[in-house]
C-alpha cells in the first residue's frame, strides 16, 4: 500500500458529543473517532470523512502506521479498534493510538506462511498452529506482517518462531522455540485383523445363543410331573 493510502484527513470535534451527537455526525457523512496515546494528557476527538476512511481501511493492518492530518497538525497513529454496524454497512466509531517517534512500541502482528513444502508434495499435510505474535519495534520499522517461508520443509518436520526472518529493528517477544507450523504424514486407519474379526463373530454367536425366544415361537416345555395314579 502506498504512503498516500495511509494518510487520513480529519476535523476537530469540539462539541456535540454523546449518542445523539454521534448520530448527527454519522448522518453528515462523517465518522466520530478519537486519538489517544502517551503524549496526550487528554484524548483528541476528531471526525473522519466516511467515504475516504471506508475506502482506505480495507488495506490497514494492526501495524499500519497512519498519518492523520487535523488542521495544521499531523499525528502518527495505529488503528486499534473500530465499531461497525453490519446491518447498515456503516463504521460508527474508530480508536487510534498515537505513537512517538524514536520510542519503541509493542504490538501483536500476524504471521503469514508462504511456499509449498517439500513434505506436502510427498503426501504430508501443512498445519499452521500459530497465527500471531507480540513484537517490539520502532514505529518506522513496523512491518505489516511477519512471513515464514516453508518451501524447504520436509515430511515430519516443524518450523519455529526462530525460523522467521525478521525485518531490521524488529524483535519477537515470545519463546523462539514455539512451533509455528508442522508438516506431518497423513495417518492411515488400521485395518481390522482376521483374529479381531473372528473374535467379534464369536462374541456375536455367544450373544445369539443366550437370546430370548423369537416372537411366535412355541413356549418351552414345563417340568415333568408325577404320573397320575392308575
Amino acid at each position: 500500500m502506498s504512503n498516500e493510502g495511509k494518510v487520513l484527513s480529519a476535523q476537530d470535534r469540539t462539541s456535540d458529543f454523546g449518542s445523539a451527537g454521534s448520530r448527527r455526525v454519522l448522518r453528515a457523512g462523517r465518522i466520530p473517532a478519537v486519538i489517544y496515546g502517551k503524549s496526550n494528557t487528554q484524548p483528541i476527538h476528531i471526525t473522519l470523512d466516511a467515504k475516504e476512511f471506508t475506502l482506505k481501511m480495507r488495506h490497514f493492518t494492526d501495524t499500519s502506521l497512519l498519518t492523520i492530518n487535523v488542521g495544521d497538525k499531523s499525528y502518527e497513529c495505529l488503528m486499534k479498534d473500530y465499531q461497525d454496524d453490519l446491518l447498515h454497512d456503516q463504521i460508527k466509531h474508530v480508536d487510534f493510538y498515537q505513537v512517538t517517534r524514536g520510542q519503541k512500541l509493542r504490538t501483536e502482528i500476524s504471521i503469514k506462511i508462504t511456499g509449498n513444502p517439500i513434505g506436502a508434495r510427498d503426501g504430508g499435510v501443512l498445519d499452521q498452529v500459530m497465527y500471531q505474535v507480540e513484537i517490539e519495534s520502532l514505529p518506522k520499522n513496523l512491518p505489516d506482517k511477519l512471513v515464514l517461508d516453508v518451501s524447504d520443509m520436509e515430511l515430519n518436520t516443524v518450523r519455529h518462531l526462530s525460523d522467521i526472518k525478521l525485518p531490521e529493528g524488529v524483535e519477537i517477544l515470545d519463546d523462539l522455540d514455539k512451533t509455528v507450523a508442522s508438516c506431518r504424514s497423513v495417518k492411515e486407519e488400521v485395518a481390522a485383523t482376521p483374529a479381531a474379526t473372528d473374535a467379534t463373530a464369536a462374541t456375536a454367536t455367544t450373544d445369539a445363543g443366550t437370546a430370548a425366544p423369537a416372537a411366535g415361537a412355541a413356549p418351552a416345555a414345563a417340568p415333568a410331573t408325577d404320573k397320575a395314579k392308575q
